[in-house]
């Protein structure tokens, strides 16, 4: 990859994503709980999307990025219906592996905290790749 795309890529780029908790996020749908509150998988999701959106604009067309490593606590429950908030922060760069801090609040309290890892890649080449599987 060229090196002016990777230095689009810059500690401190950030983005936020918003959204109220839906039946289809609860515990009980993604069978990783019993109980009717914001699961952990769900919770992940908008963590990794957050991450992956503060990055997009900042790179060509043929390329994004994937999620290679999640270490995060799921701190508080959430219920059905509250307005949830992921936030990821770019805080590393080392050639196409990007570090960033992760957090998620509800409207109470602090829910997430951790560190995402992904790669950049060209997503032809990447899914090449992934086909050989097959």
């Amino acid at each position: 990859m060229e090196k002016d795309v990777l230095n689009k890529v810059t500690v401190g780029i950030n983005s936020v994503i918003e959204t109220n908790v839906k039946e289809k996020d609860s515990a009980k749908n993604y069978a990783s709980g019993a109980v009717d509150v914001l699961s952990t998988p769900a919770l992940i999701g908008y963590i990794e999307c957050a991450a992956k959106d503060a990055v997009d604009l900042h790179l060509p067309t043929g390329y994004t990025t994937v999620g290679t490593r999640l270490d995060v606590k799921h701190l508080a429950a959430t219920p059905i219906g509250m307005k949830i908030r992921a936030v990821a922060e770019l805080i590393e760069v080392d050639g196409r592996r990007l570090v960033f801090k992760v957090e998620a609040y509800d409207e109470v309290e602090k829910i997430m905290e951790g560190i995402h890892e992904r790669y950049i890649v060209n997503v032809e080449k990447f899914m090449s790749k992934v086909n050989d599987k097959k």
